[in-house]
């Protein structure tokens, strides 16, 4: 019997990595610089948790840029 392969981690990397030194995000999904360092790491509920709150997350943290994807 051979092991199934594990699924790929969800992730909402937009392939636009850039920290913001103010806010401490990052421009394109929206996470922190320790949430990117641990994504591997973290359960897959912990992972949904998070990407959960990062629409909004974006939107606060730069509230003139306009229409934000989900």
């Amino acid at each position: 019997m051979t092991a199934q392969p594990s699924a790929k981690p969800s992730s909402p990397c937009t392939k636009v990595c850039v920290l913001d030194a103010r806010t401490g995000l990052c421009e394109g999904c929206g996470r922190t610089r320790d949430e990117i360092g641990r994504w591997g790491s973290l359960s897959e509920p912990r992972r949904q948790a998070i990407m959960a709150t990062l629409h909004e997350r974006l939107a606060k943290a730069y509230p003139g840029r306009g229409a934000l994807t989900k």
